[in-house]
Parts: C-alpha cells; sequence; structure tokens
C-alpha cells in the first residue's frame, strides 16, 4: 500500500480525484476505476486544451460495457468553421 494524489491527466494545481489516500501499488499501465469523477466523467466534461472527451464505461457486477465511445480528433473539430 501506498499513500497517494489522484488526478487527471491535465488537473489543475488545485485538481484532485483523490488526495493523501491509501492505495495499492500501482503497475505501469494499470487502470484505476473511480466511482464519482465530476468534471472528468462526461455529463461535466469540456474540450478544455483542445483534450477530447473520455469514454464513458459502465460497470455491471464482473461485467462492464462501454456505453460513450472516446471521443476523436474528428470529433473534436468538426463543428469548426474553416475559413471564417
Amino acid at each position: 500500500m501506498i499513500t497517494a494524489d489522484v488526478v487527471g491527466p491535465i488537473c489543475e494545481s488545485s485538481d484532485f480525484l483523490a488526495k493523501n489516500r491509501s492505495i495499492e501499488r500501482l503497475e505501469q499501465n494499470a487502470h484505476l476505476a473511480i466511482k464519482s469523477a465530476g468534471a472528468y466523467g462526461f455529463s461535466m466534461a469540456s474540450q478544455y486544451n483542445s483534450r477530447p472527451r473520455a469514454c464513458e464505461i459502465l460497470v455491471d457486477g464482473a461485467s462492464y460495457h462501454c456505453i460513450r465511445n472516446r471521443e476523436t480528433y474528428d470529433d473534436l473539430v468538426r463543428h469548426q468553421v474553416e475559413n471564417w
């Protein structure tokens, strides 16, 4: 076990998902499930710093399902006007 701060990939200096939390040490490329992610979840997310929004996963017991795909770069720029 380690004590860790859990932050997103583009956090502001005060933006934490968890602070001083006791968790198991994770291996590189491991996944960590966050039950309630606030603005890191799709419903409150923005495309801050031109970052595509994350996918949404529904966990049902021991199974999981992707219920909204991760945005692509094309999704990110789809509504921009080229020659304005």
